[in-house]
């Protein structure tokens, strides 16, 4: 997505804060678009007449290290409204001739925060109390306010919680107002916005969906494309995408691995190739895909294995399209954000995706990623504005090598068939029931296992299943979903009796951190 040069947007400086995106995300809630650039590489010939705004992060050095962060402080020169969030708050007062140090009490959890003056950026943030609950974390503080700064909140340890130099527009807060945990951190970003940087909302699906249609068009002119279907969200979607840009320009390549759900593979012929009327070339692949993973049973391996021939048989049916020159791929914001090469903060490390395939180097083929810029509650938002059915928007996230990373051990016929079927139970109880959307990721997994059980007067020795469903806002950290015991009840009766080969179901209730969302 190549962004119109006059969108007006807010710019977030990121300085390693475990929360950047958030920021991003909040304010893209609000109607109006947000672009994370890192402080290594934002330079005062960067910014141009489309940046309202500009939100310094949280970072996790201090203010004593600042010749480690090599941030054009010239920046904060220009009649930009700049908003300084806890580590941002602190470089605000530093550069701006204040003090910081370290705190005698740190602050990390909640706290609360009292109105001591009237601000823009606190305008119906208290209502009609004197005082809020917020997200603190942070070891240091500003202990000396510079020049023509006021209070306008403090909390028990922290004298300047929030403070503002109203000719200058520069405001700081020592919270987070970006998570939840906050009470009305919307609203305080939302005054910053509207009542500060007075910007008019300019960021929704459709307008997204035009732009996108515009951008693809422009980049890919006559030109043939193909496209790596999956049948999850982001492929779907890109998928969709290009169907309205191009038509029968596009062409998707679905390669079904044996590693899908079950009647996965049907369901992606009728929806893009029948009710959307796509090219889509089909490629059934099982058995060669099972025969690379015989007796395979380290995970890494798995997924090499996987990776590799999925972009052989992928380029073996490309090459049968002549005269193709670009590549559409789902590659979202979060991907983008946390690869080192991009944003180069502190926290941030190139994140190894289950996705499986790449780019081949000799296909000589141009990327085109046109969700780049954006965030998966987006993309789903996306998805819909393009009339993709609910039932595909909504789907859970499903890793690249399938099946093979929910069946620790060594992969056979016998234990896909026994675990598609326990999966298909699972989410169907979990649909039955209302409760698959309020669930981000759920899946049965097959352990390398078996235990004794009894059936009637009869001795079982078979495999154990493992259920996983865990809450989440992105996938990053993740907590296990609380069911009812009647529900667990229910649905462990159905999979021990409807399925031969399992006897015995366990729940996972480990969060992430410590646990991965996968086994494998």
């Amino acid at each position: 997505m190549s962004l119109d040069q006059n969108l007006k947007k807010i710019l977030i400086i990121d300085f390693g804060s475990q929360f950047t995106q958030l920021i991003a995300r909040r304010v893209r809630e609000l109607g109006v678009f947000s672009e994370i650039v890192s402080h290594k590489k934002i330079k005062l010939k960067d910014i141009n007449h489309s940046i309202k705004g500009i939100v310094l992060s949280g970072g996790p050095l201090n203010v004593y290290q600042i010749n480690k962060y090599s941030f054009d402080k010239k920046i904060l020169q220009l009649d930009v409204p700049v908003l300084g969030i806890c580590f941002g708050h602190q470089i605000l007062s530093k550069l701006n001739g204040g003090r910081v140090k370290q705190s005698k009490h740190r602050e990390f959890g909640l706290a609360n925060v009292y109105k001591k003056n009237n601000s823009l950026l606190t305008n119906n943030f208290f209502g009609n109390k004197k005082s809020k609950q917020v997200w603190m974390s942070h070891a240091d503080q500003v202990s000396k306010l510079p020049k023509n700064f006021k209070i306008v909140a403090s909390s028990t340890n922290s004298k300047f919680a929030i403070v503002e130099n109203k000719i200058k527009k520069y405001y700081g807060v020592q919270f987070h107002p970006e998570v939840t945990h906050t009470e009305n951190g919307k609203k305080l970003l939302r005054n910053f916005i509207f009542l500060i940087c007075k910007i008019k909302r300019n960021w929704s699906s459709k307008d997204q969906k035009n732009q996108l249609i515009k951008d693809v068009r422009k980049q890919v002119g006559n030109s043939k494309v193909i496209c790596a279907l999956s049948g999850g969200v982001d492929s779907s979607v890109v998928a969709q995408l290009f169907n309205k840009a191009i038509g029968k320009k596009l062409y998707c390549i679905f390669v079904n691995t044996g590693l899908l759900r079950k009647n996965e593979e049907a369901q992606v012929v009728q929806t893009f190739k029948k009710r959307l009327k796509m090219n889509l070339i089909y490629v059934n692949a099982e058995k060669e895909f099972l025969k690379r993973l015989k007796n395979v049973s380290d995970p890494e391996k798995k997924r090499k294995i996987i990776g590799n021939l999925f972009i052989k048989i992928f380029e073996r049916y490309a090459k049968k399209i002549k005269n193709v020159k670009f590549l559409a791929q789902g590659t979202l914001y979060p991907d983008l954000i946390e690869s080192k090469s991009v944003t180069g903060s502190q926290t941030s490390k190139i994140k190894s995706h289950h996705n499986v395939g790449g780019l081949p180097k000799k296909m000589n083929l141009k990327l085109v990623e046109p969700l780049k810029f954006l965030f998966k509650d987006e993309v789903r938002k996306l998805g819909l504005e393009l009339n993709l059915s609910k039932e595909i928007i909504s789907r859970h996230p499903f890793p690249g090598p399938g099946l093979a990373i929910r069946m620790p051990g060594i992969i056979t016929n016998e234990k896909i068939k026994i675990l598609k079927e326990a999966d298909y139970y699972f989410i169907k109880a979990l649909r039955d029931y209302g409760l698959y959307n309020k669930i981000w990721q759920a899946y049965a997994a097959l352990l390398p296992v078996k235990t004794v059980g009894v059936m009637g007067d009869n001795r079982t020795y078979e495999y154990l299943c493992l259920l996983r469903a865990i809450t989440s806002e992105d996938g990053m950290t993740a907590d296990y979903f609380e069911f009812k015991k009647s529900f667990m009840q229910t649905i462990s009766n159905k999979i021990v009796n409807s399925i031969r080969g399992i006897n015995r179901v366990v729940y996972d209730v480990t969060s992430k951190p410590p646990s991965t969302i996968e086994l494998e």
